[in-house]
């Protein structure tokens, strides 16, 4: 008589994380810390390339979960692998990545944060947390750190602990939420470059001249799939080569440049590095 095969018995981190994989969570372990595992030798300070995104790995093949939230997966047969084997046994919870799951977590991470967000945003499924709550909507967007006191938004390019499915109707992602992290640009001096000897002509020659530039530029950033901070570098550059020497750019040009980088991921911080690199390029 065949004696029947034994059971495999799943570890809990790793069987919750197939049982999200399995309804289309992308999910990856945390080790101490609630933070990833970081670089294997080969991929250490991502020198393979790294992995840009989970849709399009990048030049990176590496099977190990070593790159933090682009590592997360929905494929049973990678986080169960020999590869991911030794972080599951190290693993001290499991983190997925909203953005990809199609949510966005507002991590609310004190009382006062909770009392805020009951005033201020809609009612949606919400888990307890150590120390406050997560609050998830329906849809993805980009995520940020402190766009207040206490409270981080976690959804594209991010991860989140698994704590739970929560309690509560989920609903969709509201303004209110996306509007967190549009902040207001640090205001940036126009050039100051005297006019050409002479009092030469403006070479914009009409506001259309440079109101075209100026949205030709934003076209230019937001279109980037890729190396953005180059691109918003080299725009700013061109945009002030251009416009710059002769008085008529703004702060509320600059600031619609900084806009439209900040769709694309940058801060504002990078984006006033950028700037007053550009001008000292140009010596300006």
């Amino acid at each position: 008589m065949t004696q029947p095969t034994p059971l495999r018995r799943v570890p809990g981190h790793l069987s919750t994380a197939l049982d999200l994989a399995a309804r289309g969570v992308p999910v990856l372990p945390l080790r101490a810390g609630k933070v990833p595992f970081g670089n294997c030798p080969t991929c250490r300070d991502n020198a393979c390339g790294g992995r840009p995104n989970m849709k399009t790995p990048g030049p990176c093949t590496c099977p190990r979960p070593c790159h933090g939230w682009a590592a997360a997966t929905v494929n049973p047969a990678v986080i169960d692998s020999p590869d991911w084997a030794t972080a599951w046994r190290q693993a001290q919870a499991v983190a997925f990545c909203p953005g990809e799951a199609g949510v966005t977590v507002v991590d609310l991470d004190h009382a006062e944060a909770v009392a805020w967000a009951r005033q201020a945003l809609p009612a949606t499924r919400t888990v307890p947390t150590t120390r406050g709550e997560h609050w998830i909507y329906r849809g993805a967007m980009l995520s940020a750190n402190a766009v207040r006191d206490g409270v981080d938004i976690k959804s594209a390019m991010a991860y989140a602990r698994w704590l739970g499915p929560g309690a509560g109707t989920m609903t969709t992602l509201p303004d209110t939420v996306r509007a967190l992290i549009v902040k207001k640009p640090a205001p940036v001096r126009p050039a100051t470059a005297p006019m050409p000897a002479g009092g030469g002509e403006c070479r914009h020659r009409t506001p259309a001249y440079l109101e075209r530039g100026i949205t030709m530029a934003e076209q230019h950033i937001t279109a980037a799939t890729s190396g953005v901070h180059t691109t918003v570098y080299r725009t700013f550059l061109a945009v002030l080569s251009t416009h710059g020497r002769c008085g008529c750019l703004t702060d509320t040009h600059a600031a619609r440049l900084f806009a439209a980088a900040q769709t694309k991921g940058e801060t504002a911080r990078h984006c006033v590095d950028a700037w007053s690199n550009a001008r000292t390029a140009l010596g300006m």
